[in-house]
């Protein structure tokens, strides 16, 4: 490892090694190497985290940059089981941006901010030479106050099975359309969206969650395969039981891009107490944007640390750590 290249923003194997290498081998002390999508601070009571937004074209369906920086750093603090409470906002923005467009982001993080109840309290802006950023990029850091304590991927036992939130990688099928001017003809877009109101659902149902992680870059394959490694433990996925819609499954026969791979925004993988796993879908399913909800696998420790696919035919294969960049600057 020489030089940083696209692949190592893929939320996959590169992506790690470049973290565990360079960043950890600096960095490194007991918070940091939980892994969790948001630092779990203050005796356990905030979650605090940061992200930021590269992603191209700026505006896409189902979205756009502004709405994905709010929900991005939102949905990590709630994977931690808190609510959103306060946020940063840092922008740097090209010369010759359009105010038209600049406003049009800004009332699409007004909008998300208040789905979760939370509030910019502080930011910073930079203006750089017309060629030194490609228009606009976002930067958004969130303090939350954790509701349900104990949550984290380092726990997860042969007691819990998996459940997804819904349908998985519009997001990245929905972006790869727009970049490449496919006229899908399809109600195809993006799944970014809050999901504190799905959490806190959950926990107000007195629902007890051993551990969530929104399934960003790399997919629900980058989750699993970190969850497995975390927890040694083997994960074994009924690949029929996956939801896929019809135009993600298109893109990916057509391109030859895995589903569980594809990036997402408002999609969830959560680990569970077996007993509790009705109660959870019987819960999620109450709301449009998980509706579809399900049980993909279990936990055991057949192969640890590694996932499993078990195909409908009786077959299985490893579901290996993604590698390689699908999709530059997908969030």
């Amino acid at each position: 490892m020489k030089t940083v290249t696209l692949a190592h923003g893929n939320g996959g194997a590169e992506n790690q090694e470049l973290i565990s290498k360079v960043f950890y081998k600096a960095f490194k002390n007991e918070i940091l190497t939980k892994s969790e999508d948001a630092a779990v601070i203050e005796d356990g009571n905030l979650a605090f985290t940061t992200d930021s937004f590269t992603v191209s074209p700026l505006f896409f369906n189902g979205a756009d940059i502004g709405k994905l920086s709010i929900c991005g750093t939102c949905n990590d603090l709630a994977m931690m089981g808190a609510k959103p409470k306060y946020l940063t906002c840092s922008v740097i923005i090209e010369e010759g941006f359009e105010i038209k467009s600049l406003e049009k982001i800004v009332k699409s993080m007004k909008n998300e901010l208040e789905i979760n109840g939370a509030i910019i309290v502080s930011g910073d802006t930079k203006v750089v030479p017309k060629g030194s950023v490609d228009k606009i990029f976002i930067n958004t850091t969130g303090i939350g106050q954790i509701l349900q304590k104990g949550i984290s991927s380092n726990l997860i036992s042969s007691e819990d099975i998996i459940i997804v939130s819904r349908d998985i990688g519009c997001h990245g099928a929905t972006i790869f359309a727009a970049r490449e001017g496919m006229d899908m003809n399809s109600d195809l877009k993006s799944d970014c969206a809050s999901l504190y109101p799905q959490i806190k659902a959950l926990i107000e149902a007195g629902i007890k969650i051993t551990a969530l992680r929104d399934a960003t870059r790399g997919g629900v394959s980058a989750v699993l395969n970190e969850w497995a490694n975390q927890s040694d433990i083997c994960i074994e996925v009924q690949e029929d039981k996956i939801p896929i819609s019809d135009e993600v499954k298109g893109i990916c026969e057509l391109l030859g891009f895995e589903p569980m791979s594809l990036a997402n925004e408002g999609t969830f993988v959560m680990a569970i107490k077996k007993e509790e796993a009705l109660k959870a879908l019987e819960v999620l399913q109450k709301f449009e944007n998980s509706n579809n909800a399900c049980i993909i696998g279990e936990v055991t420790q057949q192969y640890p640390k590694k996932v499993v696919l078990n195909s409908a035919w009786g077959t299985k294969r490893f579901l290996e750590l993604p590698t390689g960049e699908l999709l530059p600057r997908i969030c």
